[in-house]
């Protein structure tokens, strides 16, 4: 695939070698010379430019990508101003990084797909980690749904599935199961599956539902 990431910061400079190291064509995009130089050697294409001009975008060729990521930092007009014009110039899929709830409603208007949060997303990872140890993993979906990764507490080792009941108490559905012994991974357990020590839960639900679960986990 074809991916441009507008923004080489911290954030955007990993992603951009990331999708170059699987094996994607990344052209990677600042106005910063010195973030230009530092990832020429690891993605396909390094442009020093203004990206908040739309000329500049449309002489790159952006609109032959399949993915644009925008991730401008605390530059928050040229963020809005890039989306804007990649929506123009008909990019199909853009995926732009906000700082706030009302930044992201500012790039959801002008044309961006996809908004994240990423500073936002892993201070909430590692609150639930901290907070919780048996929490190995959190990914937000949809508004008010999550899927966790969770080592089972004690009280649930030795017990099925269905001994546990977890649909019925919590609303959450156990979707699979890490086993460590055998390695392998089930989709939709059985009912009749019985935790062990070494499994890794991962599991969907409304995060207030999983909140609950967590909690009543701990004592």
């Amino acid at each position: 695939m074809k991916f441009a990431v507008i923004g080489l910061g911290s954030f955007g400079s990993n992603i951009a070698k990331t999708l170059y190291e699987k094996n994607n064509e990344v052209l990677a995009i600042d106005i910063d010379k010195e973030r230009v130089e530092a990832v020429k050697g690891f993605v396909s294409h390094a442009v020093c430019m203004d990206s908040a001009d739309k000329e500049n975008l449309e002489a790159l060729g952006v609109r032959e990508m399949d993915v644009v990521i925008v991730s401008l930092g605390p530059e928050m007009e040229a963020s809005i101003l890039t989306v804007l014009y990649l929506h123009e110039l008909g990019v199909k899929r853009i995926i732009a990084k906000a700082l706030s709830e009302d930044h992201a409603k500012i790039l959801e208007a002008v044309g961006a797909t996809e908004v994240i949060y990423p500073e936002k997303d892993m201070a909430i990872r590692t609150a639930l980690r901290l907070s919780n140890p048996n929490i190995l993993e959190y990914l937000p979906l949809i508004s008010g749904f999550s899927i966790q990764e969770l080592a089972p507490p004690e009280k649930f080792i030795g017990k099925s599935l269905r001994e546990l009941d977890l649909r019925n108490k919590y609303g959450i559905q156990v979707i699979a199961i890490k086993e460590l012994i055998p390695d392998k991974i089930t989709f939709i357990p059985s009912a009749d599956f019985v935790i062990k020590d070494s499994d890794i839960l991962i599991i969907l639900g409304e995060e207030k539902q999983l909140a609950r679960l967590n909690s009543q986990s701990k004592s």
